[in-house]
């Protein structure tokens, strides 16, 4: 019996609400747009910290970046001689011997990779392909979270005497050996042939992360023992004495390595590798805990400015912490629209309530005569409840819809990621449900209060 009566109020309600559709649904915008909102901002939010998450660990977590500067600017070598802007100082620039002062003296580090990085060309078979060539140690793989996918890493033998092996990243393999298995076959880099000795899971990078983090698409590298690169292409730390020569006539300055082309027109690319004298591209160094990286990071830029002369010819990033920086940055955006959210779901509740007060006004004749034929209170409570959740919840699923729709535009017109999780649905759909029935409260209570004597006399 109570089941009917329940049933009968809701058939009620849904008659009253789709008598009246664009009244429901004018007072449903609240709830639809705050639904959206709060669907589209966690799923932009969602995708930002995902972003920042496979951007850390792109680069490594607890990791100091050090970069040689080619050219000093101005400023700071006007900041280094006391503000005088004299003639370029000697440095010996980023070479391997940094790399052991830095391992023998400093603690708390635990993992240290040197990096020569050159551009060169691929060959095989008549294919032929620009891509980079990387000297790197073992600690390399481990500190980037690489992952082999075929084949196995350098041998200590291998690295010890500067072996003309390789690991290629998958794009090379792709590339080069579409339908065989490329381990223990050859490829020309630059003027070298080298066996490739193992393979590189897929590394996807987006378009975003190769911007700001300065990183470079690493399926298309190719990496060799650094000795292998240091003995057989370039060791930029061995000066010839004719560089040195050259360099006394113009009296002092910085040394640098002469070769290269002996045209006279000239790439930059060439200018600028005949300009850098630094052994090393990049000196990557992980430390044991974050709150070090800091402190650890000082040590290292003080050190290294005595050992070359206090010419600053070299710059420190610590990546981890800029980017937890951005993620801080993301989560204070994500909670103002979140606030905006929520505020408009609250206008959407406050909305509903409205309009079903009024509703009760308009309806105090159906009312009177709902009670005088023998409905109770609870009935005409319960109609005008479930009138309320119906908009709400009608709202909420339009603005669950809207929502989706809205994060998908954004992902794929302003090339923001966005993820949308069943979680975020529910919580907004939940939330839309419930103020429809906290505010439908009010209207109706009063809606119940009516006498049914009075309402009938009501014009």
């Amino acid at each position: 019996m109570f089941s009917q009566r329940v049933m009968a109020n809701l058939y009620i309600a849904i008659g009253a609400v789709l008598t009246n559709k664009v009244r429901s649904l004018l007072t449903a915008l609240g709830i639809i747009f705050g639904v959206a909102a709060v669907i589209a901002m966690l799923a932009i939010g969602n995708g930002a910290q995902q972003e920042i998450l496979a951007q850390i660990k792109l680069v490594g977590v607890n990791n100091i970046v050090i970069k040689p500067i080619i050219e000093q600017e101005e400023e700071k070598i006007a900041e280094s001689t006391g503000g005088k802007k004299d003639k370029k100082k000697f440095s010996p620039g980023l070479t391997m011997r940094d790399v052991k002062s830095i391992t023998q003296t400093i603690p708390g580090i635990t993992k240290i990779s040197p990096e020569i990085i050159l551009n060169t060309n691929v060959i095989r078979n008549g294919v032929r392909r620009s891509a980079k060539l990387v000297g790197v140690e073992p600690e390399y793989f481990d500190i980037f979270n690489f992952e082999l996918y075929d084949g196995k890493n350098f041998s200590d033998e291998q690295l010890k005497i500067g072996a003309p092996v390789c690991v290629v990243g998958s794009a090379i393999k792709t590339k080069f050996f579409p339908t065989e298995n490329p381990i223990g076959k050859t490829i020309k880099v630059g003027p070298h042939w080298l066996t490739i000795v193992g393979v590189l899971k897929e590394r996807l990078v987006s378009k975003n992360s190769i911007s700001k983090l300065g990183i470079r698409d690493f399926n298309m590298d190719i990496y060799a023992p650094l000795q292998t690169v240091l003995v057989r292409y370039r060791n930029r730390d061995v000066i010839s004495a004719e560089a040195l020569r050259k360099e006394a006539m113009k009296g002092g300055g910085m040394v640098v390595i002469i070769g290269g082309s002996n045209n006279n027109e000239q790439s930059d690319e060439q200018v600028a590798e005949q300009k850098n004298y630094h052994q090393l591209d990049r000196l990557v160094i992980q430390v044991e805990e974050t709150e070090k990286l800091q402190p650890i990071a000082e040590i290292i830029s003080r050190m290294l400015g005595r050992k070359h002369y206090e010419v600053v010819d070299f710059e420190i990033e610590i990546p981890e912490l800029l980017l937890k920086q951005q993620q801080r940055t993301n989560d204070i955006f994500n909670y103002v629209l979140g606030a905006i959210a929520g505020i408009s779901l609250l206008v959407g509740g406050i909305g509903i309530m409205n309009i079903m007060l009024a509703s009760v006004l308009e309806r105090i004749k159906e009312i009177g005569l709902r009670l005088s034929i023998g409905a109770q209170k609870s009935d005409v409570v319960q109609q005008f409840l479930f009138e309320a959740v119906m908009i709400s919840v009608s709202g909420g699923l339009i603005g669950v819809v809207l929502g989706v729709t809205l994060a998908h535009l954004v992902s794929v017109f302003a090339d923001i990621p966005t993820i949308i999780s069943f979680s975020s649905i529910l919580l907004s759909f939940g939330v839309a449900a419930t103020i429809g029935l906290i505010f439908g409260i009010a209207p109706a209570r009063r809606a119940a209060s009516q006498d049914p004597i009075t309402s009938l006399r009501h014009e």
